[in-house]
């Protein structure tokens, strides 16, 4: 059905084309249920522990190195985009979507341990295994190493706690944009929320809305790249990225498409290319039946690129 529905979408029928997509999507449903108030039980839990008080009170915790580059946000965002971009760097090494933090995380609650019991030497034992952990990635002795794993956006005050000198991306894209891309991908695993448009407009919707508690407590920690300003303003927004991370701006990241690496993703094609700026408008053809994505979006969709000024669960 994902397949058809493909087929369906080039051939510009796109009545036939969502009908298949989302059977696909409900057969896909079935084996992988979501619930959307277990992620906003999560997101609720991490702001109210991250706030001004628990992130002064933990200043200069956590390993110094500055190696880590955290890509994060929505999958079908422009994480692999900006990767290949950053890769084409002298001084980065882009890997793959590691799976290391989410391991951490879920080792910590099976201890029943939350991030407040951690002490200061957790928090730099924790950064340093972390680094052992994603040292079979890197390959290339370069100075920094990307982990683009998108999910890793729920996980920033503890990536903020035990890798304070990290640097944190967030990439973002239109909503619309980015749940129809999601819901027309058919996921090798993982990313349950993806299979049903509302499921996905929530989740996206707790997404903004943890990020934007993070903008607030550690203001300016997270540089976000919109992915459309990003394909209107190419250089522009790569000269602000270098510039965000420290690193000095090279040609070669105009040039990402002419890099020649492994590259894991949905994308993995797209980035061998120079930007398209006609594709991130095809989910209007589909606008009549993404109700159901709009309603569970709320304020999200009205305010993008910012959050909404008042935004609770």
């Amino acid at each position: 059905h994902f397949a058809l529905g493909k087929a369906r979408e080039d051939r510009k029928e796109p009545a036939q084309s969502f009908d298949h997509y989302a059977l696909g999507n409900q057969l896909r449903r079935e084996e992988l249920p979501y619930e959307v108030e277990e992620t906003m039980r999560e997101v609720n839990a991490a702001i109210a522990q991250m706030t001004e008080a628990f992130v002064s009170e933990r200043h200069g915790w956590g390993c110094d190195a500055p190696d880590p580059i955290f890509i994060l946000g929505m999958p079908r965002a422009g994480s692999t985009l900006i990767e290949q971009v950053l890769a084409s760097h002298s001084q980065v090494e882009g890997t793959m979507e590691l799976p290391d933090i989410p391991a951490m995380v879920a080792r910590l609650a099976a201890e029943e341990r939350s991030f407040a019991d951690l002490s200061r030497e957790d928090a730099r034992a924790l950064g340093e295994d972390s680094l052992r952990r994603t040292q079979v990635q890197r390959k290339s002795g370069k100075p920094y190493f990307i982990d683009k794993l998108p999910n890793n956006w729920l996980y920033t005050g503890f990536i903020h706690l035990i890798l304070p000198n990290a640097k944190i991306i967030d990439a973002r894209r239109h909503p619309l944009a980015c749940g129809f891309s999601n819901f027309k991908q058919h996921f090798a695993r993982g990313q349950a929320f993806s299979y049903g448009l509302a499921d996905m407009g929530h989740y996206y919707a707790d997404y903004v809305r943890l990020m934007a508690h993070v903008d607030g407590v550690l203001p300016g920690r997270v540089h976000r790249v919109i992915h459309e300003q990003l394909v209107e303003e190419t250089e522009t927004e790569i000269r602000r990225l270098l510039g965000a991370l420290g690193l000095p701006f090279e040609e070669a990241c105009l040039r990402f498409w002419e890099t020649d690496r492994a590259v894991r993703t949905a994308s993995s094609e797209q980035v061998r290319q120079p930007i398209f700026k006609g594709g991130g408008d095809q989910w209007q053809a589909f606008d009549p039946w993404l109700g159901p994505l709009k309603d569970a979006l709320g304020p999200v969709l009205t305010r993008y690129p910012a959050a909404p000024v008042v935004f609770l669960p």
